[in-house]
């Protein structure tokens, strides 16, 4: 059935010609698991795109919605959550693919002649990799991704002459807002993957005009050669299947929750840029004050100059390692320093104080709930129901704060809090929220206690109560669709 199938395709659109030029190039030395790194980065990429186009169907890239549209994404849609840590984590497989598989280009001197455009459009994929994975950070906008975007775009503002100009074209203004994340938006989804796509076809199609170089042995690569199937297809085939198996893995085991939403007034806060640039923020911690111009351009363009210029440089046509001492020492020593930074960076980020994930979660629960309507928190909100400022220091025990969440009522008699449908996870998570609200507040007494369950019972109209909640999910409902 299926070669009935094939006939009838081939006999209309001649498909044996592009299948010989796919699946019948030869390959010198043969077929080799030091090849994957190539096909790998690229079903990378096309799950990337893949899952990018799932999670756009709900997302809207706007201040006031891009927040709660990934929270309904990770929250509200079938196997969302799945979706955006395949996502996540792809992102960050696609950036080891191509880092390897530039590596194993560069120590088999894949780059020398005549495959030096094709090595050149390979350092240009990779910068556009990692620009798309910039735009794409902003996209949640939490307070990770605010400031973290704002540093980046700060060092774009720092470029002699064009800065200024740069930056403004960037953020669309003087300062991150909705002309920024829509720009961005643009970028990822569509600029970047369009360049992206043109690049690969490019690498490609020069691949199939220059061929693979094969191993260092060159002799070993004229006596001995198969085609690109079936060996071959069979280990790209294996290594996409088991990083597909490690992503899922990673999607459906740990969780990548949001920070809190972004608050340009919070200066305070603390970014921590995505692993791939941990040690260029190092860079920069070393480097402050008038050699930042140094470190923010400077090396960034030198190490990109010298990898473009590199088929010229080494012009070697031997391409075994030790017969090219130089270009190895390079690499190695290029290594190091990336691998100290990037550890040095990963220490100080262990040394931070964590954040219990439970807390983060119910910080945001309260937030999606429109507590703040009824309650009120160092004078902001309502005055409906007691004041939550330091209620972490007034009621310390748990079991209370989620026997009150699940049946306020029964807890506080007289109290006209509703009875939210809440899951167990999401009562301890707003009970972890609660408790870790504590200042200087003193040890309540019997008699503040007794005060604080009956403050609810001296709200003069429970039908206003009740009415400002119906508002309020009304606006809720309003905001998701």
């Amino acid at each position: 059935m299926a070669g009935k199938l094939y006939d009838w395709f081939d006999a209309r659109l001649k498909l044996k010609p592009l299948g010989q030029t796919l699946l019948d190039e030869p390959i010198p030395g043969g077929a080799s698991w030091i090849y994957v790194f190539g096909s790998a980065t690229l079903f990378l990429f096309c799950l990337q795109a893949t899952t990018g186009m799932f999670l756009a169907l709900y997302y809207v890239p706007s201040p006031d919605a891009a927040y709660d549209t990934v929270q309904f994404i990770q929250q509200e849609v079938q196997f969302g959550w799945f979706v955006r840590g395949l996502h996540h984590w792809g992102a960050s497989a696609v950036m080891v693919a191509i880092g390897l598989h530039l590596l194993q280009v560069y120590l088999y001197g894949a780059y020398k002649r005549p495959r030096e455009v094709m090595w050149m459009v390979g350092i240009g994929l990779l910068l556009l990799m990692l620009t798309f994975g910039f735009t794409g950070y902003l996209l949640p906008w939490d307070q990770n991704a605010y400031w973290a975007t704002q540093v980046g775009t700060n060092m774009v503002a720092s470029v002699p002459l064009v800065g200024d100009i740069l930056v403004r074209l960037l953020r669309g203004g003087e300062s991150l807002g909705a002309l920024t994340l829509s720009r961005f938006f643009a970028l990822h989804t569509l600029f970047l993957p369009a360049l992206i796509v043109g690049g690969i076809l490019l690498h490609l199609f020069i691949l199939r005009r220059v061929g693979p170089a094969g191993p260092w042995n060159e002799e070993e690569a004229r006596q001995r050669s198969e085609t690109f199937y079936p060996r071959q297809v069979y280990m790209d085939a294996v290594v996409m299947l088991g990083l597909f198996l490690v992503l899922a893995v990673l999607a459906g085991t740990i969780e990548f929750p949001l920070a809190d939403r972004a608050d340009p007034a919070d200066h305070t806060f603390t970014p921590v840029p995505e692993w791939y640039f941990l040690f260029f923020y190092q860079l920069l911690k070393y480097m402050s004050g008038p050699l930042e111009p140094l470190a923010t351009w400077g090396l960034p363009i030198l190490v990109i100059l010298g990898l473009l210029l590199l088929p010229f440089l080494d012009r070697n046509k031997e391409r075994r390692p030790r017969s090219r001492p130089v270009a190895v020492f390079a690499l190695t020593m290029f290594l190091v320093t990336i691998f100290a930074l990037l550890g040095i960076s990963i220490r100080d980020l262990h040394a931070l104080p964590k954040v219990d994930p439970s807390l983060a979660r119910g910080k945001v629960l309260f937030a999606q709930h429109h507590c703040l309507a009824c309650h009120s928190l160092h004078g902001e909100g309502g005055k409906v129901g007691p004041d939550l400022s330091y209620v972490g220091d007034r009621r310390t025990d748990r079991d209370w704060h989620i026997r009150h969440l699940r049946d306020p009522a029964s807890i506080s008699p007289g109290s006209i809090m509703p009875k939210f449908p809440l899951s167990d996870r999401e009562v301890n998570d707003l009970a972890s929220f609660l408790l870790s609200l504590k200042g200087a507040a003193a040890a309540p007494t019997k008699g503040a206690l007794e005060t604080e369950e009956t403050e609810y019972a001296a709200v003069p109209s429970v039908g206003v109560a009740w009415s400002c909640r119906a508002c309020l999910w009304a606006e809720e409902r309003k905001e998701l669709i």
